[in-house]
């Protein structure tokens, strides 16, 4: 359900929007900050997949060391889809239609693959603080993730509650989350939780944020600064 991870002591850390095959816009993203692959990491918040051309290199990127996402509803669609657990035709009207130029039964070994590499939710700490990361929405109490996790797997991937409402009540247990799934103009806060899919295959802007930003701005209460 959940991955942790320790300071990054040798280099910087990053969180990215949802990606949705827009490969080029990450690699442009990467190179705009200097991303050291070696010292580097890039955390994720889903959606690698679908919408794009490139969502077949996308899929890639679990693979990479460098590389920590989390599973979006795209990922989950395209799994259930070829595994017959789900609506093929559901896929396709939500972006799959990327995948009828590939070979399926690959796509389909690839999903599954990259699955392994995708857990519910990332905790990582950053300049003291620990910041959670998930696609959609976290429960009220973030210790509810490990505690309780199969009862809130839809809401992590699926859920939009919070930001309908623009509920701004802070998730317990948890200096901040950050999250994608809703797109938005600019990354922004609700409470504690930190919006930051800005559309990109439809709008060309895929966020990419320090997480030293994503710190300094919940210090501050301010918006984040994005590349």
């Amino acid at each position: 359900m959940i991955v942790r991870h320790e300071a990054n002591t040798d280099g910087r850390d990053f969180f990215v929007g949802d990606i949705h095959g827009q490969y080029r816009l990450l690699q442009e993203a990467m190179h705009r900050v200097g991303f050291d692959k070696a010292r580097d990491r890039m955390f994720s918040v889903g959606d690698l997949v679908d919408r794009g051309a490139d969502s077949l290199e996308c899929l890639s990127l679990p693979f990479e060391h460098w590389f920590n996402g989390v599973r979006g509803n795209h990922e989950m669609l395209a799994h259930e889809a070829l595994s017959g657990a789900g609506s093929f035709e559901l896929w396709m009207v939500n972006g799959g239609t990327w995948a009828l130029s590939e070979n399926l039964a690959e796509v389909k070994q690839i999903v599954g693959e990259a699955l392994r590499h995708l857990p519910y939710a990332r905790e990582i700490e950053v300049a003291g603080r620990r910041i959670g990361m998930v696609h959609a929405e976290p429960p009220g109490d973030w210790s509810l993730i490990e505690l309780a996790g199969n009862a809130y797997k839809q809401e992590l991937v699926w859920g939009r509650s919070r930001i309908k409402s623009a509920d701004e009540t802070p998730v317990d247990g948890i200096d901040a989350v950050v999250v994608g799934h809703t797109p938005i103009e600019q990354p922004a806060w609700l409470g504690n939780v930190l919006y930051i899919d800005t559309g990109a295959f439809r709008t060309g802007n895929l966020t990419l944020l320090d997480a030293r930003e994503v710190v300094s701005s919940l210090e501050a209460g301010s918006s984040p600064r994005y590349i």
